[in-house]
This record gives C-alpha cells, sequence and structure tokens, in this order.
C-alpha cells in the first residue's frame, strides 16, 4: 500500500528527483515545448522560492509545483505562471489535486489574485484537473510555436490558455 501523500516546500536536495519529473514529463510530449529541463541555477532563477513545493511520500518526490512571474511590472504583481509535473508512477493517486490546491493556497496567502498556465489540448488529464480547481480556458492560442523535440519535432502545436481568479484576493 501506498504511504499518505504530503506536500512541503520544495529546497535544492530535491532536485535530481524534480529533475526526472520534469524530464519524463517533456519526454510525453504533450506537456511543454522544453526540449529538456533547466539546470538548478536556471529553475532557482526564475521560479519564486516561496511557491515551489513537492508532493512525497516515505522521502521519495512524487510530483512539484512552482510559479513564475509574468512580468516584472508592479501592475502584474499578482499575476503568475505555474508549472506542474507527477512522476507517471504516481499519476492516479491525487498527487497533481495535492500540488495544485497548495499551490493555490500558497499564492492567495501571498496576495496572488490570477495563476495562468498553458496546456497542450492533448493533455486531457492536466485540462480536467485544472477545470476541478477552478481553471477556465479563456482562450486557445493556435499554432503558438513548433514543437523542437520527439516525435513531433516541426509540428505546430496549439496550447490552452487557462486562468484561475482568486475568489479571496482581489475582489475588493
Amino acid at each position: 500500500m501506498d504511504s499518505p501523500v504530503t506536500i512541503r516546500p520544495m529546497c535544492p536536495d530535491d532536485w535530481d528527483a524534480v529533475h526526472a519529473i520534469y524530464a519524463a514529463g517533456i519526454a510525453t510530449g504533450e506537456a511543454t515545448f522544453e526540449s529538456e529541463p533547466p539546470t538548478w541555477e536556471a529553475f532557482d532563477a526564475v521560479r519564486l522560492p516561496e511557491h515551489r513545493i513537492v508532493a512525497g511520500d516515505a522521502g521519495r518526490v512524487l510530483g512539484w509545483a512552482a510559479v513564475s512571474r509574468v512580468s516584472s511590472r508592479e501592475v502584474y504583481r499578482g499575476l503568475v505562471e505555474h508549472s506542474i509535473y507527477v512522476d507517471p508512477q504516481a499519476q492516479g493517486r491525487g498527487v497533481g489535486r495535492l500540488l495544485l490546491a497548495a499551490l493555490i493556497e500558497s499564492t492567495e496567502a501571498a496576495g496572488i489574485w490570477t495563476i495562468q498556465s498553458s496546456i497542450f489540448p492533448e493533455n486531457a488529464a492536466s485540462l480536467a484537473l485544472h477545470q476541478k480547481l477552478g481553471f477556465r480556458v479563456v482562450g486557445t492560442r493556435e499554432r503558438i510555436a513548433q514543437i523542437s523535440h520527439g516525435p513531433k519535432a516541426g509540428h505546430w502545436q496549439d496550447t490552452l490558455l487557462l486562468e484561475r481568479r482568486s475568489g479571496v484576493v482581489g475582489t475588493e
């Protein structure tokens, strides 16, 4: 039987596991335009430290989520873009839901009013998860970029732009 899944802040010691999970997501061809995970230094430079989390059980990292600023302009201080990845062997255990719920809680506590994400339309599981937790599709970005790797290399890819507006921040 699987151990209970817990959520905690990501630390640099998690990087090997985070990197491997990120690479597995890239390999699906349905998660990102990236062809390989960044280095820790590149990841650390753009992901907000207070909103980097991992899910784990028995000391094993099962997934991660993190946010980046969309803009350095002060008027957009409450708008972030997020990434969420779950180890393929942990899928179906509710890890993604726990991570995304914790990320929403973390960002709202910090005054962030909108979380956005771009999801490939083929990624039905991610789309369903986001919609269950209050994200809505605000548009389709048609042929936004070309895939640079894997079996879909050279393919022009659409993305769905999703956002979740906080029900507690920015409502005044």
